[in-house]
């Protein structure tokens, strides 16, 4: 029976090696961690446009009426044209640059400068637009549509960003392509020479590709990674059984000390963040808000105080706790917890490896989720039009995603309180368990 119970525990340890192995792998794959690296610098400026888009449709709407609005809403509406308008766009040089600074590649600006090169190539040069009676449409060469250039696109820039940039650096390393002018040349001219031929390469590559697709298909490679990569893949992560899957995975590998970012920054980040740019736009526009999971739907009912929500078990142990040492980690954990930062609860209190504390901590966020979707699905609360920083504070964070929705704030609490309740038992078990170690390892004869 011994040996039974060894060998089940040797297997189990086995997978739970290989699960981690392999997650760890994904996640620090160059292209995957190139993604994260690039949507984390561009963040503000979709935060940015959160922020104009909340100014425009609330706080103006309430200071100025008439004409006198319309004139005050062409800031916001600037800010839209910077922000959103053009997400497609800021993301593929940035993931250019990010990819290549972490392949080692030693001119990161001149594969950022081929990523949006290509993207562009790839964009179609016409716009159609209805006629006087809404029904006969014309072509007018020459324009982009923001369509393309914005939150649809997004994907697009992603997928150009990055095969543009694998391709140009896999060129540029090839030495008989490179155009050498001897050490008396100022750097920066010729190491924009040594990339002059795989630049003509890549981009004719690219232009090839369109050309094709224009001729061939009548279609556009931008439009075609929307219908057939983006939206399916989108439509999955961020249904509601796809985001608890992803989320219940990722979180259990936090409680295994790999940061849950690894799954969910690469596979769920880019495509709530898509979710809400798509939201903020209708939302200045004045359209029906068309998705529930969104960055800040995320912030607000799933990751309230960080991963596992470990705010409601920081509450729990000042309210409950009488170990000095648990509530002393909750003390300090507070503050940064206020402003979801929790790794001084996870490491320190600590919930990796801390079995009992595992499972509120994997299971709390998809009640969380789950509470939040169907909330926000039958009305009681509103859709995030707001994309506020993930450091906003709870309570705050909901009612601003959704340009002032009290009821929001009071499902955020409700969903606080049922967290306190749902870590309290396990808190006390893992004192427990805590307390009966350490007298085993008092005792001499344990």
């Amino acid at each position: 029976m011994a040996s039974e119970s060894t060998s089940e525990k040797l297997e189990h340890d086995s997978f739970l090696d290989k699960f981690t192995k392999v997650s760890v792998t994904v996640g620090n794959w160059v292209y995957l961690r190139s993604l994260r690296d690039a949507f984390a610098v561009i963040l503000p400026v979709f935060i940015i446009a959160g922020l104009g888009t909340l100014l425009n449709n609330t706080v103006f709407v309430w200071l100025f009426k008439g004409a006198t609005l319309a004139k005050v809403q062409v800031f916001g509406n600037a800010i839209s044209n910077g922000t959103l308008n053009v997400a497609g766009v800021l993301v593929a040089p940035m993931i250019g640059f990010m990819l290549a600074r972490n392949k080692g590649f030693n001119n990161p600006i001149a594969a950022s400068a081929m990523s949006l090169a290509c993207l562009f190539i790839m964009m179609p040069g016409s716009i159609s637009l209805a006629g006087m009676n809404g029904k006969t449409m014309h072509t007018v060469t020459g324009g982009m549509s923001y369509l393309n250039t914005g939150t649809q696109g997004m994907f697009g820039g992603i997928i150009v960003g990055l095969v543009a940039t694998a391709i140009f650096i896999k060129l540029a390393g090839i030495k008989k392509l490179q155009i050498n002018l001897g050490e008396n040349v100022p750097p920066a001219v010729s190491q924009s020479f040594s990339v002059l031929i795989p630049a003509l390469i890549l981009m004719s590559i690219f232009a090839l590709i369109a050309a094709l697709l224009a001729g061939l298909f009548n279609a556009d490679l931008i439009n075609l990674i929307k219908d057939w990569i983006q939206e399916p893949l989108r439509g999955f992560n961020t249904s509601i059984v796809g985001f608890c899957v992803i989320y219940f995975c990722a979180n259990f590998l936090f409680t295994l000390g790999i940061h849950q970012t690894v799954i969910s920054g690469s596979l769920m980040d880019p495509l709530v963040l898509i979710n809400m740019n798509q939201n903020m736009l209708a939302y200045a526009h004045h359209a029906q808000i068309p998705n529930i999971i969104t960055t800040s739907f995320v912030s607000n009912y799933v990751l309230v105080g960080g991963s596992g929500s470990t705010i409601s078990l920081i509450i729990a142990i000042l309210l409950f706790s009488k170990v000095k040492a648990g509530r002393d980690v909750a003390k300090l954990s507070l503050a940064p917890g206020i402003f979801n930062i929790n790794e001084p609860m996870i490491f320190g209190y600590p919930i990796v490896f801390n079995l009992p504390l595992m499972i509120p901590f994997v299971l709390f966020p998809v009640i969380g989720a789950l509470m939040g979707y169907y909330a926000t699905l039958l009305g009681w609360v509103s859709r995030t039009v707001v994309l506020v920083p993930w450091t906003t504070p709870p309570l705050i964070g909901p009612y601003l995603s959704t340009a002032g929705d009290w009821r929001a704030v009071i499902l955020q609490v409700i969903i606080l309180a049922i967290g306190v309740f749902l870590y309290l038992p396990f808190m006390k078990i893992s004192e427990r368990v805590a307390a009966k170690q350490a007298e085993m390892n008092l005792d001499p004869k344990a």
